[in-house]
């Protein structure tokens, strides 16, 4: 069963796990005249629960809102600026126990899935050695399950390397999917900082600040350093679970 938002319009709630191609995919929905975009909403009362070595974390809890009832009400209400379209950046990790709920129901999620063997390195650069909660890989997991469980229907899912190769016909497929109208803006946007990004983009956001539209597709190889291969046997389980439900687009 699905619960209207306040005010009308499109929301959609995209879950994505760090290192992955995110803010481009908030870049592409942000270029369009229709839609507001969020970054990250509830990141700052995540750090206020978890205890992580993410950078500059007083200064996200102090440049945003970290009341996470202040935030879905948010979310869930009218969309800033008049526009028809709230595209909500999330990442799953930032998806606590307590901040379960029907309010998820009033908007239409879907997921951002990266090969973990990809994004497991460039995560730990980041933070050092990270955690399986860390990934957002079981947070992502069980937010899919409870979705579907609830819909009757699995919520899309976005692999990382189909929008690459093919970012107009996914994304294409997407914006169907979602009810709205494929707009070509999505495929090119100015280089540069945002006001809608958060105050943590200049330690996370230094390659999509330099981007004009998603990177052409390069195969890497799936494999990690010694000491990731534990955490890396970890997450596989999880992300074949939801690819095998990732939007696949005929060719």
């Amino acid at each position: 069963m699905r619960h209207e938002a306040a005010g009308g319009g499109t929301r959609i709630a995209m879950w994505s796990g760090p290192r992955n191609i995110s803010t481009a995919m908030m870049r592409a929905w942000e270029n369009r005249p229709d839609a507001w975009v969020v970054d990250e909403p509830l990141y700052a009362h995540y750090l206020t629960r978890v205890d992580v070595a993410h950078p500059g974390v007083d200064e996200v809890i102090a440049h945003h809102e970290s009341d996470w009832e202040k935030v879905v009400a948010g979310l869930v209400g009218p969309i800033p600026g008049g526009r028809a379209i709230y595209y909500q950046k999330h990442m799953a990790h930032h998806w606590l126990p307590h901040l379960r709920g029907e309010w998820l129901l009033r908007l239409r999620n879907a997921f951002l899935i990266r090969h973990p063997a990809e994004m497991l390195p460039s995560l730990a650069a980041k933070m050092g050695p990270p955690a399986l909660r860390d990934t957002g890989l079981p947070q992502q997991v069980e937010l899919f399950r409870f979705l579907r469980e609830r819909t009757g229907a699995p919520p899309p899912v976005l692999e990382t390397d189909d929008v690459l190769r093919d970012p107009r016909g996914v994304l294409g497929r997407f914006c169907d999917l979602m009810g709205v109208s494929w707009d070509d803006r999505m495929l090119q946007w100015p280089p540069g900082r945002r006001a809608t990004d958060g105050i943590w983009a200049r330690h996370w956001y230094e390659a999509v600040e330099r981007s004009t539209g998603f990177e052409p597709y390069t195969p890497r190889p799936r494999s990690v350093p010694p000491e990731l291969e534990p955490l890396l046997a970890e997450c596989l389980p999880y992300y074949e679970e939801l690819r095998a439900h990732r939007l696949v687009v005929a060719r």
